[in-house]
């Protein structure tokens, strides 16, 4: 019997996770399916695993390549030569497919005639299992387009693996993945998106995609190793692809939809890593990307939030060392150190400049920001970890630096605290906040960490200590950044409230904002039997039960 769909998971040692994969195919409400596993000449045990894979299920084919092409398209492309079905889906062998994800599409497709379907993507981090949307607000209803046109906010979702595909679409455009580059998704889902005369998005789940943000540089998936100047190259070069295609099939003017895509998601992500580059990497990340940037269309860069213009302005100016101080706190409203108003043209820009050109005074100008006016609970500051030094015990003390650019607060010293919760109750360290010169205060405040509220059956997890000002009965609370970069620090810790010890560990965050971090671990028998008991009793109908006997003798 002809299969309805073929579904292609593609690997490359990766023996590990390829059974978990193809079980959630054959797990699916859909029967009528072929599974084609096309191995890009793996050199683990992985030809085993997939050969004794299809032994257990008739609908299973293994294919393997003669030898490895380093990338996706390559055994993507292989397996669609080879399949049998009208209709195609592609699975990494990292992931999976929700067990109605087949039934969901094929549906949709059989609803009306549509050239693909598409729906929702659940991101599953691998190292707490929190599940989140993929740009859930572009699948968040039933519909069907007649192009990329009537949605161009489409080209950030740009996943082949979410979608489901007529054969007959793909072979009459003679659509493929472009092999021997990284980023191909983004290229063939650019194509498939304008190529389309009509497609339909559900809302439901189809795609479960595992990510695992803190894997080793050498084992990350290509999107994670960003600390790569060819990481950089392959992105761009991918987004001249695109431009090529968009100008040639009659779709130019898409660009600045495309073109804001890029510096709202591609270079958005290198962005939020720029404070941890030395001097060279951002020289060379500006020497690549500036020529593109530079040519992308001026509406592109005016849908950005006012931050981003910031850093895209900086790094296009050479200004490297005032990057990284741009980067940090990237969505966190995180005030610039310093900014600049012109006496004449009443702007407020950021830096210590009133910048020189009428484009950089259009990228630059921070007064959408009303870092002036803002009531105190909502004001924009940064507060910045300027020495760090262990105690005796388990206590550390801190010098920190707050500014604030707007002069929000009056002058003279300002109640403050830092604020810890590494359980439901808060550990609150108070200071005060000196001023040291208009717009700049700076304090010294004590955190014993052997206070700190544990619950006695331990806590683990991270937590980021907050900064709190109070000003005439008003409070403003935000994040605290940490040196770029200091030795991490770690201890054992007894508690003077009982609670059993914690291995405790101080460090950077090292990615992202960078706040100061300290990460709590249980110790001996806490760790190995009273957690596990803790979290087989925290169940929820126990809860309840726990609940309802409270109610009944109250």
């Amino acid at each position: 019997m002809t299969p309805d769909v073929t579904v292609t998971v593609i690997v490359y040692n990766d023996a590990a996770r390829l059974p978990r994969a193809v079980a959630s195919l054959r797990r699916q409400t859909h029967a009528n399916i072929e599974i084609v596993i096309s191995d890009d000449h793996s050199t683990d045990e992985t030809p085993f695993v997939a050969r004794a894979l299809a032994a257990q299920d008739d609908r299973i084919r293994y294919l393997r390549l003669a030898r490895n092409s380093g990338g996706c398209s390559a055994p993507r492309n292989r397996a669609l030569a080879a399949a049998r079905a009208p209709y195609l889906m592609f699975l990494d062998s990292d992931d999976e497919l929700p067990a109605d994800a087949v039934e969901l599409l094929l549906a949709a497709h059989r609803e009306r005639e549509v050239d693909f379907t598409m729906g929702a993507v659940q991101r599953i981090r691998e190292d707490g299992g929190r599940r989140s949307t993929w740009m859930p607000h572009l699948v968040a209803e039933r519909r069907t387009l007649a192009g990329i046109g009537d949605d161009p906010r489409l080209f950030f979702e740009h996943l082949s693996t979410s979608k489901m595909y007529a054969r007959a679409f793909l072979d009459r455009h003679d659509l493929r993945f472009p092999e021997g580059i990284h980023y191909e998704d983004q290229l063939f889902s650019a194509q498939a998106y304008c190529l389309a005369k009509a497609f339909t998005i559900i809302p439901e789940p189809v795609y479960l995609w595992y990510i695992a943000p803190y894997a080793a540089a050498d084992s990350a998936s290509i999107s994670n190793q960003r600390h790569k100047l060819d990481n950089v190259r392959d992105r761009i070069h991918v987004q001249r692809l695109i431009d090529a295609f968009l100008s040639d099939s009659g779709h130019a003017a898409l660009r600045e939809d495309k073109d804001h895509k890029f510096l709202k998601h591609d270079f958005r992500m290198y962005a939020g890593d720029l404070p941890y580059r030395d001097e060279e990497w951002l020289r060379a990340f500006a020497e690549i990307t500036v020529p593109y940037v530079s040519a992308l269309a001026p509406g592109a860069f005016a849908r950005l939030p006012r931050p981003e213009r910031v850093v895209l302005q900086l790094v296009r100016e050479g200004r490297l060392s005032e990057v990284r101080h741009a980067a940090r706190g990237l969505g966190q409203g995180v005030a610039p150190r310093q900014v600049t108003v012109d006496p004449e043209g009443g702007g407020t820009y950021w830096g210590d400049r009133i910048p020189a050109t009428a484009w950089a005074r259009r990228e630059l100008d921070v007064t959408d920001l009303e870092l002036d006016t803002r009531p105190v609970p909502s004001a924009q500051f940064r507060h910045e970890i300027t020495e760090l030094t262990p105690e005796p015990g388990a206590g550390l003390s801190l010098r920190i630096r707050t500014y604030d650019p707007g002069l929000r607060l009056p002058v003279g010293p300002q109640r403050a605290a830092l604020l810890l919760a590494p359980g439901r109750r808060r550990l609150t360290a108070p200071f005060r906040l000196v001023p040291v010169r208009p717009g700049v205060f700076e304090g010294r405040v004590r955190l014993d960490l052997a206070t700190a509220p544990v619950p006695l059956h331990g806590f683990a997890g991270v937590r980021h200590p907050l900064l709190r000002i109070e000003h005439q009965g008003l409070a403003h609370t935000s994040l605290l950044l940490a040196p770029l970069s200091f030795p991490a620090l770690t201890t054992r810790v007894g508690y003077r409230s009982g609670a059993a010890p914690h291995d405790l560990t101080v460090e950077p965050e090292g990615r992202n904002p960078g706040r100061l971090q300290i990460r709590w671990r249980p110790a001996g028998v806490t760790d190995r039997l009273t957690r596990p008991l803790v979290r087989r009793l925290d169940r929820p109908r126990l809860r309840r039960a726990v609940r309802l006997l409270a109610s009944a003798l109250s």
